[in-house]
């Protein structure tokens, strides 16, 4: 079956030329072939086209008509062709990005008018939510992931560092005691993350590789870490969270880090993921690129740990 828009091109550059030889030369293909085009494309219309006398081919009625349709087509198929090679080359469009929650709120947001004005063509739509949402399904171009990253249908890049943090408000260290070691925390009010990957809502892992573990235990749990730090800076019980959570809190020193007998799980970072396709598109790679460059250089981590 002979393809439809060569069809149309022959028909076009026919009527713009003269002749069907012309028209073959402009096109690089033999007069033969263009014929085939033109005859097909007639075939199938079940009418004429063009008028064929021995010194120039004209159009019927019929054809201007459908000459303009063709030249329209034609015209709207080039202008996708280049705009879709200017969004390979450039970063433009919309770029449907997915993070955690508490992550894109403090420290995504602030960041992206920085990259939409890198590339004035490029426009956000940030989705927050601590669920891990399928990229492809949900029609997402990439995704912030916090921890590991197992899913073989994405490639991940990292970001930056992040280990979890133990730590409580001086007021309630001061009323319930200071813990030492990490079997002291089944004694205390501990504030429970209930979509904890690293942890578990009910069970604290230590150590690098986790193996240390307590079963804790308190009177609230959440599903969103920010509402589990401000329940931490009130008193309420000690929490054990990722770094980036807490940093701010430590720094202006209304949260205070535990130095228990073991180290605190170290994660294996932050990572901008992306469907694993052959080349993601220039909006994806000038994000990864953004951000790799603004994490570079994360908290340092005295700051978050003892």
């Amino acid at each position: 079956m002979l393809d439809r828009l060569t069809g149309l091109q022959v028909l076009v550059r026919v009527a713009a030329l003269g002749s069907l030889s012309a028209a073959a030369r402009d096109l690089a293909m033999s007069q033969t072939m263009a014929t085939k085009h033109m005859a097909a494309l007639e075939t199938r219309l079940g009418i004429k086209l063009l008028h064929r006398t021995t010194r120039r081919l004209t159009l019927t009625e019929a054809g201007r008509t459908y000459l303009e349709a063709a030249e329209r087509v034609l015209d709207d198929l080039a202008e996708a062709d280049a705009a879709v090679a200017i969004e390979g080359r450039e970063a433009r469009g919309t770029l449907r990005l997915s993070a955690p929650v508490s992550f894109g709120i403090s420290e995504l947001a602030g960041r992206l008018p920085a990259l939409c004005a890198r590339h004035p063509g490029l426009h956000v739509d940030l989705g927050l939510n601590d669920r891990h949402v399928d990229l492809v399904e949900e029609g997402w171009d990439m995704a912030v992931r916090i921890g590991s990253v197992t899913d073989q249908t994405l490639i991940a890049r990292k970001l930056a560092p992040c280990w979890m943090v133990a730590c409580a408000a001086p007021s309630y260290l001061a009323q319930h005691g200071t813990p030492r070691h990490v079997a002291d925390l089944a004694g205390h009010a501990c504030l429970h993350y209930t979509l904890s990957r690293a942890t578990g809502p009910d069970r604290w892992r230590f150590g690098r590789d986790g193996r240390v573990s307590v079963s804790v235990k308190g009177a609230l749990k959440a599903n969103n870490g920010d509402a589990l730090v401000a329940a931490a800076i009130a008193g309420q019980g000690i929490i054990y969270q990722p770094s980036f959570l807490v940093a701010r809190a430590l720094s202006e020193g209304r949260l205070v880090t535990l130095a228990l007998d073991h180290a605190p799980t170290e994660l294996d970072g932050i990572f901008a993921v992306y469907p694993a396709t052959r080349r993601p598109p220039a909006k994806v790679r000038a994000a990864i690129d953004f951000l790799v460059e603004q994490f570079s250089q994360p908290p340092p981590r005295e700051l978050v740990a003892s």
